[in-house]
């Protein structure tokens, strides 16, 4: 058995995207295992997949340059493996590179593709292409290793039972997030067809969402109330899902959910489109050559009136789904 360790900390949606990555990768190579080491919270995302083994680590707890030497140790100190991927190649993982580097280990980093991105993002740049996705710059890590890796790019359905609509209005920056006022009319739209069920975390958003809950009848918020496998599982028997550009879609992504997505300063072009996503089913306004101003979403509106997201209709997300 070849044994590769993989890390990625963060974020969130970053790190579902490995997900369906892992599971292609160690169904074409049956003979390998990965331990994956990332945040606790996210030991769900990798549940029911065969040869992964989730370490799950509070950075807390290795801060500086000699708690990052003792999770190196750590790490390593039951089991040799044959591989090393770093999967987010930051400040913390490159420490933990070189260590692994010096004591011989075999380190294989992801390429971000950075200076792409910052031409992409350059709201003087007005030929905008597509980038390679993040999913393929996972599998690229594998491929370098030797290993031989052919993303499906599908989704793979995972109920056959599905029922109602779901809807995560929130994203973590304000370029991802379409104005509340216009998510709050798109549900009182939705909800008189589809039962709507909404997605959220954290305390301000799950008031917000409990009161759209007894303001919209026909909805229900799921905000704070689920474990992260339950969520899933949620997910997986909706008929659709509407997401910002954020973890959400993604979510849907690994259970076989449908989902259209909401991109306001950021663009699938940066490759962050969830895996087996169509880009027929975003939504965006094509016609705004500042666009893709920021990979994250988290730059201020070089025009300062968020045209982005406040040019996005809700007919047109009624017309996708």
């Amino acid at each position: 058995m070849t044994r590769i360790l993989a890390y990625r900390f963060s974020a969130f949606g970053d790190v579902a995207m490995t997900v369906p990555v892992f599971r292609e990768f160690l169904e074409q190579n049956p003979g390998v295992e990965i331990t994956m080491v990332s945040r606790s919270g996210f030991e769900g995302l990798f549940e029911g997949i065969p040869n992964i083994r989730f370490i799950g680590i509070d950075l807390d707890d290795y801060k500086g340059f000699f708690g990052i030497r003792r999770l190196a140790r750590e790490l390593v100190k039951d089991f040799k493996p044959d591989f090393i991927a770093d999967l987010h190649d930051v400040i913390r993982s490159k420490i933990l590179d070189k260590i692994y580097t010096r004591r011989g280990f075999k380190v294989f980093k992801i390429n971000k593709g950075k200076e792409e991105k910052e031409h992409l993002t350059d709201v003087w740049n007005l030929q905008k292409m597509q980038l390679k996705k993040t999913v393929e710059r996972y599998a690229d890590v594998f491929r370098e290793m030797g290993f031989k890796v052919e993303l499906s790019h599908k989704l793979r359905s995972g109920s056959h039972d599905k029922e109602g609509i779901g809807f995560a209005p929130f994203a973590q920056h304000t370029g991802k997030m379409l104005p509340l006022e216009k998510s709050y009319e798109l549900v009182k739209i939705l909800a008189e067809k589809y039962p709507v069920y909404f997605f959220g975390g954290g305390t301000a958003e799950t008031e917000t969402l409990e009161a759209w809950e007894n303001q919209i009848p026909n909805t229900k918020s799921l905000a704070g109330k689920l474990t992260l496998s339950e969520e899933l599982s949620h997910i997986r028997n909706l008929e659709l899902m509407i997401s910002m550009d954020s973890a959400n879609m993604h979510l849907a992504s690994i259970v076989g959910t449908r989902c259209i997505s909401i991109w306001g300063s950021t663009h699938p072009f940066a490759g962050f489109l969830g895996f087996g996503q169509s880009e027929d089913d975003t939504v965006q306004i094509h016609d705004l050559t500042c666009r893709p101003c920021s990979v994250f979403g988290d730059k201020e509106c070089f025009r300062g009136d968020w045209a982005c997201l406040e040019e996005i209709s809700v007919q047109q997300i009624i017309d996708k789904i």
